[in-house]
Order: C-alpha cells, then sequence, then structure tokens
C-alpha cells in the first residue's frame, strides 16, 4: 500500500464509524494485492483494530495482523494489545496467545486480557497457569486480576473446582499484602468463592468489612447460610438488604426447603412470602411449591400451584408436575386425575428432562 493511499484508511474508517456503515473486507481495504508499505502509521493501524474490535465481525480485522507479519514490522505495545484483543474477540486463542508471547513488553492489561479470555472459554488450567506466570516476571495483579482468578478457581468442572477450592484464601492474603484496595465487584467475587467453598464464616468476614453491600453479595451469603442449614444469620442478611430481588426471596425460600426441620421451616417458607412487601411473582410463587413438595404439604403446594396458575396459566408447565407429584405422594389420586384433565383442555404438556422452577419474570 503506497503512503498516499494509507492517509486514507483513518478517514475512511472514521466515516465508516459516524455512518455505521460495515468496512470493507481487509482485503480489499488494507492488504491489495503487489503493495507494500514501509511503516504504517500507529495512528491509522490503532483506528483499524479498534474498529474490527467494536464490529459484529471481529475476525476480519484479522488480516491486518497477517499484513504486519508480512511487512515484519514491530508493532508497539498498544498495537499488540489492540491485537490481542481482536483475536480474543475473534475466539482463537491460538493466536491470541501467540501475540501475547511474542509481545517484547507484556503489561497487566496485556496479562488480564488473556487470562480472562481463557476464563471465558473455561480453561482454567491455562488461566492459573499464566497467573503464575505473571508472578513470575515481576508484575503486580491489580483488583481485576484478583477478581479473574477468584472467577477461575469457582468455575470449570468439580474436580478442578475442588482442587481451586483453597485458592480464595491464598487470593485473600495476597490481596491483604498488596497495594490494591477492593472494590465492591472484588469484594462480591471473594465472598461468593469462599461461599462456594464451604467456608461461610470467612465469607462473612469480607462481607462485614464492605461499606456498600450489593444485593449480588447478599444473595450469596444467604445461600451460604441456608445450604449449612444457619437460618438464623441468613435471615439477619436478608432483613438487612436494602434492596431486595426475586433471586434473594428465592434464596430464602429454597433455604426453607432445604432444611432438616421440614415442617417448621415449610410454615416459615409459606410466612415468608405472605409477608413480602409487594405482590409476588409466579418465580416466589414456584420456589414455594418446591419447598411444599419436598415436604409433602398438599394443602400449601396447592394455594402455590394455583398462584403460579394465575399468573401464568400455560407457561410453566413444571408447575403442573410438581403440584400433581405431591398429590400422588398423598394419595390423593382423584385430584391428580383432575389436575391432568385441566392440563389437556389448557394444553400443557410434561416436557422430558425439563426444570419446573425455571423463571419467567411473571
Amino acid at each position: 500500500m503506497k503512503n498516499g493511499r494509507l492517509s486514507t484508511i483513518k478517514p475512511l474508517i472514521i466515516s465508516s464509524t459516524h455512518n455505521h456503515k460495515p468496512m470493507p473486507p481487509p482485503n480489499q481495504t488494507f492488504v491489495p494485492e503487489n503493495d507494500y508499505i514501509s511503516h504504517p502509521a500507529a495512528t491509522s493501524l490503532s483506528s483499524a483494530l479498534q474498529h474490527y474490535i467494536n464490529s459484529e465481525f471481529p475476525q476480519h480485522g484479522q488480516k491486518i495482523h497477517s499484513h504486519i507479519l508480512k511487512l515484519g514490522l514491530r508493532p508497539n505495545t498498544n498495537i499488540c494489545i489492540k491485537l490481542l484483543i481482536l483475536h480474543l474477540k475473534s475466539c482463537c486463542l491460538r493466536y491470541a496467545r501467540q501475540m501475547f508471547d511474542e509481545m517484547h513488553q507484556r503489561t497487566v492489561s496485556a496479562y488480564n486480557y488473556m487470562i480472562s479470555g481463557y476464563i471465558k472459554h473455561e480453561k482454567v488450567e491455562e488461566s492459573l497457569s499464566l497467573v503464575r506466570r505473571m508472578a513470575f516476571s515481576g508484575e503486580k495483579p491489580d483488583g481485576y486480576t484478583f477478581s479473574m482468578i477468584l472467577k477461575a478457581s469457582t468455575c470449570g468442572s468439580s474436580a478442578l473446582s475442588l482442587s481451586c477450592s483453597g485458592i480464595g484464601k491464598q487470593v485473600h492474603a495476597q490481596i491483604l499484602k498488596s497495594d490494591v484496595e477492593p472494590d465492591d465487584v472484588l469484594s462480591t467475587v471473594l465472598v461468593d468463592s469462599y461461599v462456594k467453598s464451604g467456608k461461610v464464616g470467612y465469607a462473612r468476614t469480607v462481607f462485614d468489612l464492605m461499606l456498600k453491600k450489593n444485593v449480588i453479595c447478599s444473595t450469596s451469603m444467604i445461600s451460604g447460610y441456608m445450604n449449612q442449614g444457619i437460618v438464623e444469620d441468613a435471615e439477619y442478611i436478608f432483613n438487612k438488604t436494602v434492596e431486595k430481588d426475586v433471586v434473594v426471596f428465592n434464596a430464602m425460600i429454597e433455604g426453607y426447603s432445604k432444611s432438616i426441620e421440614t415442617a417448621r421451616r415449610s410454615l416459615e417458607a409459606w410466612e415468608f412470602v405472605l409477608a413480602i412487601p409487594e405482590k409476588p411473582n409466579s418465580d416466589v410463587w414456584a420456589a414455594l411449591l418446591s419447598s411444599c413438595r419436598l415436604h409433602g404439604d398438599v394443602e400449601m403446594a396447592s394455594i402455590a400451584a394455583n398462584e403460579v396458575f394465575e399468573l401464568n396459566a400455560n407457561g410453566r408447565p413444571g408447575a403442573y408436575v410438581a403440584l400433581s407429584n405431591t398429590l400422588a405422594a398423598a394419595g390423593k389420586w382423584d385430584n391428580v386425575s383432575e389436575l391432568r384433565e385441566l392440563m389437556k383442555a389448557r394444553r400443557i404438556s410434561k416436557d422430558t428432562g425439563f426444570s419446573w422452577v425455571g423463571t419467567d419474570g411473571g
């Protein structure tokens, strides 16, 4: 590409972006046959890469990297990072890692992008290996790095998650030793990591130190306590939660349903739903139906199911099945037959392998 033509790249990109028109494919604009440049302007390359990063088809921008390699050019750190992002958005981990390994100066941002790419594709071992390499290189992780390490330790296969169950405590120790001031995002991920590894006491320590406790963090704490049968502490966190959404309510109700003290907890779940300030939606009633089904409480199950039917008559077939199973377990076969006739009349079918709880926002 000749220098005169190179100067048209940036205006073309800007015009295309402002007019919301797609850029021509790279082989039509940036890499014409038998056309060479000596030193392409960094700003033009940066604009071109950013355009493809933001576009619907980032993979089209990979031709730019091919062009750079063909000419034997050495892009600066900024261009290298954009090429890295481009390959990650194109789901080409191999090319992204090749770009990362060839960088002369690997910044914290470069490490974070590559680690994030591995985690997105559930390559947890590779992400943790890169974290160790980062520490060996002398680069100091920031809050985003710590957040990703914690996420990596709780994703992937159950066996791998189990082997990573001690990572939360190690990361927490590293955070305390570092200059990183935990923000709401990092604290929330840390709480979630502790809860998922069964260390609800450590999770509570982090939770109590948070200046602003968001609903996600509160829900994690409630679920953690409920899963271990510590209902009173879960209720305390719930009562302290200012902004409550359906997920928080469901965490409480499902926690009641899992409690060993079935009869008392079933009643508490029922009273809890009735005490909700706003009218409960079908998700809340479905969670209560789950509790009643597990406890064999036919009367409450019927009331909860009818509420679900009223709010969403045809959208939750699992609620019909759950009520039918509860009635059948209690030997109320006449009621089972009536319910099945109702399902036929409403053309509700029992789908194999579906999750009966689900969500519909109704």
